[in-house]
């Protein structure tokens, strides 16, 4: 493979997630490997994107580091330990040269929350493998990470039916 990049999704609209998850199927769909890691999404809940994934290609390892809620405020010690699991893992992964593709999936809310630091997002953009494609999305990418990356998609929020009180459906937005 061909010197792997580092794209970063983020913005305030949605649909993120999904992108990485379209470049995830477009990947294996070219028997490509890859592995994604999502900071603060619970196993036990999976997403559509996940349980879609998971049903085409089984052998694709979904690893998730959250708990079943939104860490609001100050995180817990709980927290903070999923996260700092999570880390562990997802450098291990960049920087054996296993996977053509790496998706961080919430990465930015997850420094945001104050589960890792800046520098933790540094080092996996560091100790990524030269042939792998990186990819980390969510909201507020910092512009100091914007700087070092190769790609950038913002997802811009214009209209939203959650401001005339529409519930996120499954399905459309999990």
């Amino acid at each position: 493979m061909q010197e792997g990049l580092i794209e970063v999704y983020t913005g305030d609209g949605k649909g993120k997630t999904t992108a990485a998850f379209g470049l995830a199927l477009r990947a294996l769909g070219r028997n490509k490997s890859v592995i994604i890691f999502q900071f603060l999404k619970p196993p036990d809940t999976p997403s559509g994107e996940v349980i879609a994934l998971k049903k085409a290609y089984p052998e694709t390892e979904i690893i998730q580091g959250g708990r079943e809620r939104f860490v609001i405020g100050r995180p817990e010690e709980e927290d903070i330990l999923l996260a700092k699991t999570l880390l562990e893992k997802i450098i291990l992964a960049v920087s054996s040269g296993e996977y053509d593709i790496i998706i961080v999936d919430e990465v930015f809310p997850a420094y945001k929350a104050g589960v890792i630091s800046i520098e933790d997002i540094k080092k996996i953009i560091q100790k990524k493998s030269p042939n792998t494609e990186l990819v980390l999305t969510g909201r507020g990418a910092p512009e100091e990470i914007l700087k070092e990356v190769d790609l950038i998609t913002e997802m811009k929020e214009v209209k939203h039916p959650y401001y005339k009180g529409v519930k996120a459906r499954e399905g459309i937005e999990f």
